[in-house]
């Protein structure tokens, strides 16, 4: 891994129309409020959070899914925020995502290799008479048998149709690809099969890759860096061992705690409604060691230590959680 950005995140927020609510609330809630971070040429970033927290829609906005309400996306120096549809599609082949039903993402209609061999046509990056060798040959690399190519979707397994969708993914050769809950659907079995999967398909390839789960045995893992997101702020990042083993932030505290149990699954919490103010820190009204200056300004993200940096106004006199765990064995 090196420390080049293939993809900057500077001030993004995506606002969405909100439903309901008070008489005179906001017309707009900010699901991603102002975000600022890299991912770096070949690392797996992670991103973790309850639902609600934002992680999705961040995801979904560096691809231009959704278009940002602000802020600037910079993949390889160029702003991806502003453009247009026909501007992005020359980008288009190079952030890939996976999504985390693989079922709902394909047409029922279409045969593995029809779905594999539709990207390759869209993007004109293959001649008509190479596109069946080249759908085996992802097969083959995600550890399909080519034999598979005339399946329907519904007659694969879970494990196999998400290998189909890394696959669809990586057939345009990207620099980024994007995971979304890609294995929360799968047997335990079948989860770290496909875990192994991308790790190898990283290393091979040089792949960047934006991991979003709520699950913190699986990002600890496959992450290099670990980002923490509470109701659209981004509160902690750094190295998965320092965001793990000393966490700063109390609601990464929190998180750490679950890796006490066999299911290590971010129970879902009160993100999904609003917070009591938008001015102060988004985690006040849930943690222990509020002050009245947590009421009255969200905190910036400040570097505490060499990659690592969180959003807390009381960080210093906060003590890292003792670990509980070998995070050196687990990886």
């Amino acid at each position: 891994m090196t420390t080049d950005a293939l993809l900057e995140i500077e001030h993004l927020v995506v606002s969405f129309p909100r439903r309901g609510g008070d008489w005179g609330a906001p017309r707009l809630f900010n699901a991603v409020d102002d975000v600022t971070l890299e991912i770096r040429v070949g690392e797996v970033l992670g991103l973790v959070g309850e639902s609600g927290s934002g992680k999705t829609t961040l995801a979904k906005a560096l691809l231009r899914l959704y278009r940002p309400s602000a802020g600037r996306i910079l993949f390889e120096g160029t702003d991806l925020a502003p453009l247009g549809e026909r501007a992005l599609k020359p980008y288009r082949r190079h952030l890939q995502m996976v999504f985390q039903d693989p079922i709902s993402s394909f047409n029922p209609r279409h045969t593995v290799a029809e779905s594999l061999a539709i990207p390759l046509r869209l993007h004109r990056l293959c001649p008509k008479s190479k596109i069946a060798r080249r759908v085996d040959e992802t097969l083959a690399r995600v550890g399909l048998s080519p034999r598979l190519r005339d399946r329907f979707p519904h007659e694969l397994s879970g494990g196999q149709l998400q290998r189909v969708a890394i696959g669809r993914a990586l057939i345009l050769s990207p620099r980024l690809l994007v995971a979304d809950e890609a294995v929360s659907k799968l047997d335990v079995s079948v989860r770290a099969q496909i875990l192994n999967l991308l790790k190898d398909v990283r290393q091979a390839n040089g792949l960047s890759i934006l991991f979003v789960t709520h699950d913190l045995h699986v990002a600890r893992y496959l992450c290099d860096r670990i980002g923490v997101m509470y109701f659209g702020k981004l509160v902690e990042i750094g190295r998965t061992e320092d965001v793990l083993v000393s966490p700063r932030h109390p609601y990464t505290q929190a998180l750490v705690d679950t890796l006490k149990e066999d299911d290590a699954a971010i129970p879902d919490g009160e993100t999904a409604m609003a917070p009591p103010s938008t001015t102060g820190c988004r985690y006040a009204s849930r943690c222990a060691h509020a002050i009245a200056r947590c009421v009255e300004a969200h905190p910036e993200l400040v570097e505490i230590a060499d990659g690592h940096a969180t959003a807390c106004w009381r960080w210093r006199e906060l003590a890292p959680v003792e670990p509980n765990f070998d995070l050196a064995h687990e990886r």
